[in-house]
């Protein structure tokens, strides 16, 4: 999914959590959100890429209620970057994963396997951003029946390179929450 929101990355560390725009500028408008992450990262220190949305009581975005801090935000990961803890009780993963890996040049199906992991089932502010594989024309179609921005198209053998994205945004044009000028 696209979800409507702020792209961010998520830092993990011993100074607990902190998010960060594309520009590289700290979000300093949401404490709350990251003293919720907090917990539900359990200790983790990792590096993840993902959106900061506020979610209506459907579970669809509400981009204005973000942007004027109308409702409390959640963060919705749909990759990771760094990950410290690669501990897990799965022996396949344990043996493809290292500790303190930087996983950008990891694809991204091996990526989100491990963001999987990460992120827990009870988890109340951070969530998974679930993929679908072969059938992105029936997702597309979903998103717009929902009124949903659009869908992000990527190859799940491709790795995390900023520069080199061969990922494609497919924007739903008729969601109600464009505005038009």
């Amino acid at each position: 999914m696209k979800w409507d929101g702020f792209r961010s990355l998520l830092y993990s560390d011993d100074d607990g959590v902190r998010l960060v725009s594309r520009n590289r500028n700290t979000f300093k408008s949401f404490p709350g959100l990251c003293d919720g992450l907090a917990p539900d990262l359990r200790g983790r220190r990792c590096v993840l890429d993902g959106e900061i949305v506020c979610l209506d009581s459907l579970g669809k975005p509400q981009f204005s209620d973000l942007l004027f801090r109308r409702a409390e935000p959640v963060f919705y990961a749909f990759d990771i970057v760094w990950d410290e803890h690669a501990w897990s009780d799965d022996d396949e993963e344990r043996r493809r994963f290292r500790n303190g890996d930087d996983v950008r040049y990891l694809p991204l199906i091996d990526r989100k396997q491990r963001l999987h992991t990460l992120v827990a089932k009870q988890a109340e502010r951070l969530l998974y951003c679930d993929h679908v594989e072969g059938d992105g024309e029936g997702l597309f179609r979903l998103a717009c029946a929902n009124d949903l921005e659009g869908i992000v198209a990527k190859r799940k053998a491709d790795p995390y390179l900023l520069e080199h994205a061969s990922w494609l945004k497919i924007r739903n044009q008729n969601c109600s929450q464009w505005v038009r000028a």
